[in-house]
């Protein structure tokens, strides 16, 4: 059976990490979260005290490393060498930076090629905001993930809260609702659902729900 290439995509905190994830141990997939390594290039440029616009020294940061996945008991986690960086850019000062880090075309296109390049052979399921559109434009599944900006935000609290980061409910819907307009409006692969992807909006649904409903597209098509 050919191996698919599933893109999930989706503004920040519509679930596609948690989805994505399901999916793949479901398939026997491999899991690429191309979030966490817009936010490990932020976590690089903000810990060598390099400008969030600084491209040139953000890609050789980027190069001067490796950046991996590891699926451990508690889940996926993300290295940078040998250091598990997988709470530290999860971190609000993270938040606040990695849509102007992940606007920069020489980045951007940099880890784009890290990406294509792990699923060129398929079986991936791969999220993010440009898969359907840039990564994978050919994509054998497109999934375009929304919800409301109060959903979202409730979400990514729990999410913190769960996880010993302190944050405010109310600053979480206002970075969100900025981060929707900068991901939007971006000149370079801005977030924006591809033609031919099955929209899902998981406002007021568990994510069983929305697993369902995902592997339901899947297996029609």
């Amino acid at each position: 059976m050919k191996k698919l290439v599933i893109a999930i995509d989706g503004p920040a905190s519509a679930g596609k990490s948690t989805v994505a994830k399901i999916i793949a141990q479901d398939y026997g997939y491999v899991y690429i979260d191309t979030g966490a390594m817009y936010r490990t290039a932020t976590w690089l440029a903000l810990e060598n005290d390099i400008d969030a616009d600084n491209e040139d020294e953000i890609v050789t940061l980027l190069q001067s490393g490796n950046l991996t996945f590891k699926q451990e008991v508690d889940g996926q986690h993300v290295f940078w060498n040998d250091t598990d960086i997988t709470t530290a850019i999860r971190l609000p000062e993270i938040a606040s930076h990695v849509s102007a880090v992940s606007a920069l075309p020489k980045v951007r296109e940099y880890l784009v090629e890290k990406q294509q390049a792990y699923g060129k052979e398929g079986g991936v399921v791969m999220d993010g905001r440009d898969i359907g559109t840039t990564v994978f434009p050919n994509a054998d599944i497109k999934i375009f993930l929304v919800a409301s900006v109060d959903e979202r935000a409730e979400r990514r609290y729990k999410e913190n809260i769960e996880k010993g980061i302190d944050c405010d409910l109310e600053q979480l819907k206002e970075d969100i609702a900025r981060r929707d307009y900068l991901d939007s409006t971006r000149e370079v692969s801005p977030l924006t659902k591809a033609d031919d992807a099955v929209e899902v909006d998981t406002t007021g649904i568990d994510i069983q729900g929305v697993v369902d409903k995902i592997k339901s597209i899947i297996e029609t098509k």
